[in-house]
């Protein structure tokens, strides 16, 4: 088998030509070309593989990208029934939607807009299986194979006592008969290795149900892109498990396809001193990252300098939490300097909230090969009141 692409999308190579003062603050902005890299590399895997290769709305959402992003994968996969309606409405090609828990009263609309629908418990598939196969749509239950990768207990599917999939030892020939395919959703930002040991250590478990099944999905969490991940060992697992099980198999990446492809441009509004260096900012980790503090993580900063002048970053909300990090310039901070983080396309444009007031970040998308800039969007006050009553 030839090499697979090894080319990582946009990184802060690319972003360090980007003239900041051309969008408003705070903005997200998303290289295009980075973008569309990733999803060459995506396309290639599928192509290599046979497998779906599907985008997870959840992580990345920007429909102004859709033509793109629909170019090259097979569709989207979705969490409720917003995200489903999205998917059909703007990408096209399949649409897979799975929920914790589905309403009653949503499943028409749901089962109108997918063509799978995976349920997260034998109650669930019990109580709409029935009405999804009436639709022609087909089902699927997702499965937690108690068997974890994830290195951080908030973000890890498989952790003691999650509410995400039916374990394993809970199938039985009943349930399993009921569905067309099996789904796990098992790891977080990593890489192939810990989807082979996934598989390993729930194989045999599943093998007197894969002759049955039509489909297998192993959900989201690949970094199917960045550079050091082992595609051409995926390509290998992927082509074994369709021809040693009969089955078709199905990927839902999200941040793949974002990775290192966008920034949060934010600017500096105060420069206070109590201990140390203080820098309030325009962009709130509350509101405008909120993996800041859920994770916690330490986002990157364009152009950081080893060695300088540090300063703690905040956001202009009251949570006294609000921080960001400590970061070092070569040169003291200005107040109206503008700065970046990177590789923010992902997650933070889709967890953005509004408390205290704070805007809503801009979105715009720009192509690194022509230096081409367009805003897509800007939030003003109207945005922030009808969220309210």
């Amino acid at each position: 088998m030839a090499e697979l692409m090894t080319t990582r999308a946009g990184d802060a190579g690319a972003f360090r030509a980007f003239d900041l003062s051309r969008v408003p603050s705070p903005c997200f902005v998303v290289d295009e070309v980075a973008v569309a890299r990733n999803l060459r590399i995506l396309s290639e895997v599928a192509d290599r593989s046979g497998a779906h290769i599907l985008a997870a709305l959840k992580a990345f959402s920007m429909f102004a990208l859709a033509p793109l992003v629909a170019r090259h994968l097979a569709g989207t996969c979705a969490s409720g029934i917003f995200e489903a309606r999205l998917g059909r409405e703007e990408y096209g090609g399949e649409v897979a939607t799975f929920s914790a828990g589905y309403k009653a009263q949503d499943m028409d609309e749901i089962l109108r807009l997918s063509d799978h629908v995976i349920f997260n418990s034998p109650a669930q598939l019990a109580r709409f299986g029935a009405k999804a196969r009436a639709a022609g749509v087909s089902v699927g239950l997702r499965i937690n194979p108690g068997h974890s990768e994830g290195e951080i207990p908030r973000y890890d599917p498989c952790a003691p006592c999650s509410r995400l999939g039916t374990p394993v030892d809970q199938l039985d020939p009943g349930i399993v008969a009921a569905v067309d395919g099996l789904h796990m959703h098992t790891l977080c930002e990593q890489g192939f290795a810990p989807l082979a040991r996934t598989w390993a250590a729930v194989e045999d478990r599943l093998a007197p149900y894969l002759p049955g099944l039509k489909w297998l999905n192993f959900g989201g969490g690949h970094h199917i892109t960045r550079p050091d991940y082992d595609r051409a060992g995926l390509v290998a697992f992927l082509n074994r498990i369709r021809a040693s099980h009969g089955v078709e198999v199905y990927l839902e990446p999200g941040e793949a396809i974002a990775l290192d492809a966008g920034i949060l441009v934010g600017e500096v509004l105060d420069l206070p001193l109590n201990g140390m260096a203080l820098a309030i900012t325009d962009i709130s980790a509350t509101c405008h990252m909120p993996d800041v503090i859920e994770a916690p993580y330490r986002p990157a900063l364009l152009g950081e300098a080893e060695a300088g002048h540090s300063y703690r970053l905040g956001g202009p909300s009251c949570l006294a939490g609000d921080v960001i990090g400590d970061y070092t310039w070569d040169r003291p901070l200005q107040v109206g300097q503008r700065f970046a983080f990177l590789d923010q396309a992902h997650y933070s444009m889709v967890k953005t909230n509004t408390f205290n007031g704070v805007p809503l970040p801009a979105i715009a998308i720009w192509n690194s090969d022509t230096d081409a800039l367009r805003i897509v969007r800007q939030f003003g006050y109207a945005d922030f009141k009808h969220r309210l009553s």
